[in-house]
């Protein structure tokens, strides 16, 4: 049934605390950018160019909170938006965009891809929020108890729950296909709802979707080192080097003693001590995740840097060549990405992260860093590591001490992230789900996509890997500067759609 929310009150504050291990980083690169995008496309003439009438709505769902216990009567309120400005009638295509490991606002039914796609089939586009994210909070905030209620399958239970509560809210006719739409995350989950649920999901649309849970994920500074060398995106072999070499820099610095360390804390924003170890690899690790940023989002509207002008920076091509050393073009790196994202720390201490990431009040544990601790923890793993000697950074955060997280906060020893990345890739098939009418995009920039799928499974499996593209740019507003190979791969995607969409009024006809 749909409510209205009692606490519309309730502002979501964005985390002032630091940037520190790589995964918080990414995920502030990946809310600064997704932020701005969606402020841009809801002004006119933005992409989309939809007209200054156009507003979204935004409705309330009561879902279970346990919907695999039908004795547990407890609910919460899930936050959906629904675009219908495009709708044609009342058995048109319905497109879903299922929300991922962050809030989702008006700009989720407005911009980019499913929105760019529903004039064209005079679809109704919602979207809808996960669970413990953004405004669909449980009442009694982030407490280990409730968190237990926090997993893709309760996720995938509010999606199918959704889709049929709307289906008669919104006047949804029976004989309408439901397409899922998500990237990241919510890309696996687009593709597990049509797994899972195939007699109430038509097609699925999954961009940059992880769907192999693992612990190590050595591979995505693999395909980083890689992606600094493209020159087609502005990398070249030198700019690998030296991102080494100012990472070496940076270690020779910490071990220098405390005035070096100082210094280190000045220039690279690391907010407390670096005397310990566990601190220094919290540097580390989002210098790590600084560059790894900045690969992962290459090219896209309200990314701090480019991997064209982070290369730059490193080889002192802008400034005073002569001066200049790959350690102060991190250094120029660093000011700008803080300057950016409205930040004075890119570092913590490990003491301070820990203490943060345990607080169980929503409104001051960030912006979902406690909930995707505790999913990484507990189903996917993805702790990105350097371990190999390929990998041009260092070393440090090793496995052991992002795994320690999990057990410092939750109580969750190594093995059991183990065993639960294990169990999640038994539950859904890893990189061969054995969904049907499911279509996998990537960009080969992007460190995810070694997670995906990115070769045809079979004839209703197809892969789309888009050149030079990073993480869910397909799912990005349009720009005149797309490249001709993102352009290319929307078209495809268009053309994927129209297909199956095809054989549907076949059947029905």
């Amino acid at each position: 049934m749909a409510v209205k929310a009692p606490w519309l009150g309730f502002l979501l504050l964005v985390s002032l605390w630091g940037l520190s291990t790589p995964a918080l980083l990414l995920r502030r690169l990946r809310e600064h950018i997704q932020k701005f995008q969606e402020s841009s496309s809801l002004h006119p003439g933005f992409g989309l160019g939809h007209g200054p009438g156009a507003v979204p709505k935004q409705g309330w769902l009561e879902q279970p909170l346990d919907p695999f216990n039908a004795s547990d009567r407890r609910t919460f309120l899930q936050r959906y938006w629904v675009n219908d400005q495009h709708r044609t009638g009342q058995d048109v295509p319905v497109f879903l965009h299922i929300g991922g490991e962050g809030s989702l606002g008006p700009g989720s039914v407005m911009a980019g891809h499913p929105a760019a796609l529903a004039p064209a089939w005079g679809a109704l586009v919602i979207s809808l929020e996960h669970r413990f994210y953004g405004l669909s909070m449980p009442a009694g905030g982030l407490d280990l108890a409730l968190l237990r209620y926090l997993s893709s399958r309760h996720a995938l239970a509010d999606v199918a729950s959704a889709r049929q509560a709307l289906s008669g809210l919104l006047n949804v006719s029976s004989s309408s296909p439901w397409i899922c739409f998500g990237g990241s995350y919510a890309g696996s989950l687009a593709t597990w709802a049509r797994l899972k649920f195939p007699h109430l999901v038509f097609a699925a649309v999954a961009s940059s979707a992880p769907l192999s849970a693992v612990v190590d994920f050595s591979a995505y500074n693999q395909v980083v080192a890689r992606s600094l060398t493209q020159v087609a995106i502005g990398g070249s072999l030198e700019c690998l080097a030296a991102a080494s070499t100012a990472f070496t820099e940076v270690e020779r610095l910490l071990r220098a003693g405390p005035e070096a360390q100082a210094v280190l804390r000045e220039e690279l924003g690391a907010c407390g001590s670096l005397d310990l170890t566990e601190d220094q690899a919290e540097l580390l690790g989002a210098l790590q995740a600084l560059v790894g940023g900045t690969v992962q989002y290459d090219g896209q509207a309200g990314a701090p840097l480019s991997v064209r002008q982070l290369c730059g920076l490193l080889l002192g091509k802008w400034g005073n060549r002569s001066r200049s050393t790959p350690y102060l073009g991190l250094r120029r790196a660093v000011q700008i990405v803080l300057r950016s994202m409205g930040q004075k720390c890119l570092s913590f201490s490990r003491a301070e992260t820990v203490a943060q990431l345990s607080n169980t009040e929503p409104q001051v544990s960030g912006v979902g860093d406690r909930q995707w601790l505790y999913q990484t923890c507990t189903e996917f793993g993805f702790y990105v590591t350097c371990e190999g000697l390929q990998c041009p950074f260092s070393q440090l955060p090793a496995l052991p001490f992002q795994l320690e997280l999990c057990e410092q906060v939750f109580g969750l020893s190594p093995a059991s992230v183990a065993q639960a990345v294990a169990q999640t890739n038994s539950y859904y098939g890893g990189q061969s789900p054995g969904a049907t009418q499911v279509l996998f995009v990537n960009g080969d920039t992007d460190p995810w996509h070694v997670l995906s799928v990115t070769q045809d499974l079979g004839l209703s499996e197809p892969a789309l890997l888009i050149p030079s593209a990073s993480h869910c740019f397909d799912m990005a507003p349009m720009r005149p500067s797309d490249s001709p190979s993102l352009r290319l791969g929307r078209q495809k995607i268009s053309q994927q759609l129209q297909d199956w969409l095809k054989d549907i009024k076949k059947s029905q006809s």
